[in-house]
């Protein structure tokens, strides 16, 4: 269940509050095949299991924007906004790959809202920092800064 706020408003003064963690997703090489089939990186790593099984890994991986991508899947279920007639997807800060995601890994997001400012016009931009878990590793796959825009 993502953390309801019932407007934008509400986000200001709530900086540091956790937004929990969604549940795992898997990573098979049909979803690592079809991001590459959309971004047209096929590079060997992520797309080869033959070839990937005497690389560094020893399998293939996930695409490092594969990962990014999923955070757009993870942040509706870790935050909700309600009652503003706009929200915008401005960009991201900080993003950090830290961990490959290997094929058949599970993943998960767990949020945090770093920040909440009113802007001269009445909008509120928040930051939420997302990062991506890897089940059964200590380093995150990727910690991604979110730049949302609500008006």
């Amino acid at each position: 269940m993502p953390v309801v706020f019932d407007s934008p408003r509400d986000l200001l003064g709530r900086e540091g509050e956790s937004l929990g963690v969604t549940e795992w997703l898997a990573v098979d090489q049909k979803r690592i095949d079809a991001f590459a089939d959309v971004s047209g990186d096929r590079q060997w790593i992520h797309v080869d299991p033959v070839r990937a099984r005497h690389g560094p890994f020893g399998k293939t991986i996930a695409h490092g924007y594969l990962t990014l991508s999923l955070v757009n899947l993870f942040l509706p279920q870790l935050i909700e906004v309600r009652n503003f007639s706009s929200g915008v997807n401005v960009g991201v800060d900080g993003l950090r790959f830290l961990a490959p995601v290997p094929v058949d890994s599970r993943i998960r997001g767990r949020g945090e809202l770093v920040s909440a400012r009113e802007q001269e016009d009445g909008a509120i931009r928040a930051i939420v920092r997302v990062t991506v878990d890897i089940e059964g590793v200590d380093k995150p796959a990727c910690v991604v800064d979110t730049i949302s825009l609500y008006s």
